[in-house]
């Protein structure tokens, strides 16, 4: 099942204000999780840029806020997100995640520090073992987690009577559909036939994107 896209706002625009409204005690539980993945040993700091021997994302770039642990998550999730709008073809599948990942690195650096620290403490639920396990229901890493079990997690988070984990599935959908989507040759995948010639000509950043 994928995730589709509801509009095509930037990253920078998404709703800064839907993020994780779950009351103090899912900030707390948040907080605590994030403190605990530190301390037993999960990636904490930017992944910066990687060695092409460690990773399948283009080792030119310099992630300044996802960590290699957020990178395998997400590796995990676009699959299930966007679905069928990734092609088949080993190495233009490549291409793709590793350049949503990326979007999403270069999205989320433009957030507010309040919304980074919710989606850090998100990231680090996902990727500490015990939560991973007991909240997601994942029992496998997000490595070797099948697209099927990944979007088995999604429908739960989704349909959930928890208003901390349905948020937790709009912030992931939506970072990774907007950072997919929102791309050029994307476009059309959504039905956006993008803008009028005259815009791209008189905007240079739309042959910069």
């Amino acid at each position: 099942m994928s995730h589709l896209p509801h509009d095509q706002e930037s990253p920078s625009t998404i709703d800064r204000r839907s993020f994780l409204r779950a009351g103090l005690g899912g900030t707390l539980f948040l907080g605590t999780v994030s403190v605990t993945a530190g301390l037993s040993g999960c990636a904490t700091a930017p992944a910066g840029r990687l060695d092409a021997a460690d990773t399948p994302v283009d080792e030119g770039y310099r992630f300044q806020f996802l960590t290699r642990d957020d990178i395998e998550l997400f590796q995990a999730l676009l699959p299930a997100i966007v679905g069928p709008a990734l092609m088949e073809e080993p190495e233009p599948r490549r291409q793709a995640i590793a350049g949503t990942i990326e979007r999403i690195d270069q999205g989320i650096v433009q957030f507010g520090p309040a919304n980074q620290q919710e989606l850090r403490k998100l990231f680090d639920l996902l990727n500490f073992g015990l939560t991973r396990v007991t909240v997601a229901r994942v029992w496998s890493s997000w490595p070797n987690a099948t697209t099927a079990e990944v979007d088995a997690f999604l429908e739960r988070w989704r349909t959930s009577g928890i208003g901390l984990l349905n948020n937790g599935y709009i912030a992931l959908t939506k970072i990774s559909n907007v950072a997919f989507y929102g791309h050029p040759q994307h476009w059309h995948l959504s039905g956006y036939p993008g803008p009028p010639p005259w815009a791209m000509q008189a905007l240079p950043q739309f042959n910069n994107a």
